[in-house]
């Protein structure tokens, strides 16, 4: 398979290079064509109080600072750290070959492609934090085990474009995408000779709404334990005009690493867990925003081990650079018995 990619990458470039020679010259000399580099950061501030315990506190939820740019016209990079309290370490480094819409390639670490919110940035997700399915589902404290640092990322490489462009606003009808996939989170190599494969397949009927199918097939290894990632998703998304509605469930097979059993070499638990959740934002007027949210996340599969959160966040962006969010949450968790509880958190997010 290695084989394969190597030489399905290498005729891509190839032909890039073809294609490319008539309009901007190749060389290694060459200093031209290339953009300005792009420089920025951003911050989240937090307050956040839960009444099931009495803790309130202050805390820095995510710094980061990032770089981008392209080359040639026709191959773009990002790098991006991420520099808060004790965890800096690098979050995304990529180059991709994207001269067709209808097929680049990709190659370094970035986001899965499983669920449509996994990709968002922390500005546009509406909530303080991420569902429920995302964390535990795309790897920000994966199910399996895997650290909450990976941020939802992996290294490999990815292919992907937009098919069919079709009504009068010339939108794509089909946009696909394919990874190949280490299996083990940022900053490390493989564990194992095996590679994680994640897809997705999503239709734009009309222009803004998607409705995609997810799927990914791979493993993850820990202290020599080795435990299966077969999972799958169906989703629906809209944004237009600042309105907003997302809808996702997704089901997962395969243990956690903290459910083997050493002296008897099983595993206990289900092997099986699955969530879902439904959000809306709604526009109030030019720097307010309304966010709701039902979010269910089922540890073993079974309502005996749900967590359910009902949030409602108004997002007040009065600059572009600028925004402040407030939010409840209600959580109603299964797997303690009368484990009912209120969170409220206040969030200021800067950008530059």
């Amino acid at each position: 398979m290695k084989r394969l990619l190597l030489i399905a990458l290498t005729a891509c470039l190839a032909a890039a290079q073809l294609l490319a020679q008539d309009e901007v010259p190749w060389d290694r000399k060459q200093t031209g064509f290339v953009s300005t580099p792009k420089v920025g950061a951003f911050f989240v501030s937090k307050y956040g109080y839960s009444d099931l315990d009495g803790k309130h506190e202050f805390s820095q939820r995510v710094t980061r600072a990032y770089v981008d740019g392209t080359i040639l016209n026709d191959f773009k990079y990002r790098v991006q750290i991420q520099i808060n309290n004790a965890a800096f370490h690098m979050k995304d480094y990529f180059v991709e070959w994207a001269r067709w819409k209808e097929f680049s390639v990709k190659i370094g670490q970035y986001k899965r492609v499983f669920l449509f919110e996994n990709p968002y940035n922390p500005w546009d997700v509406g909530f303080g934090d991420y569902s429920q399915i995302t964390k535990k589902f795309s790897g920000m404290g994966d199910y399996c085990g895997e650290a909450g640092s990976t941020g939802g990322r992996d290294m490999g490489l990815q292919f992907q474009g937009d098919l069919f462009p079709v009504s009068s606003d010339g939108h794509r009808l089909i946009h696909y995408q394919l990874q190949l996939m280490n299996g083990q989170g940022i900053n490390t190599g493989d564990a194992n000779t095996r590679k994680d494969l994640i897809g997705s397949l999503q239709i734009q009927p009309i222009q803004d709404l998607f409705i995609g199918v997810f799927g990914w097939s791979g493993d993850y290894v820990a202290n020599g334990v080795t435990v299966n990632r077969d999972r799958w998703a169906v989703s629906a998304k809209y944004e237009h005009n600042a309105w907003s509605a997302r809808f996702e469930y997704a089901n997962s097979r395969g243990h956690k690493i903290a459910e083997y059993n050493p002296a008897t070499k099983t595993f206990r638990g289900t092997g099986m867990a699955d969530g879902w959740y439904a959000a809306v934002g709604v526009p109030v007027n030019a720097w307010l925003k309304l966010y709701a949210k039902y979010d269910v996340y089922r540890d073993q599969a079974t309502w005996d081990s749900a967590q359910t959160v009902w949030a409602f966040a108004p997002n007040m962006q009065i600059h572009k650079n600028l925004m402040l969010q407030l939010q409840y949450n209600y959580v109603d968790n299964a797997l303690v018995p009368g484990q009912k509880y209120n969170e409220f958190w206040a969030e200021v997010y800067v950008r530059f």
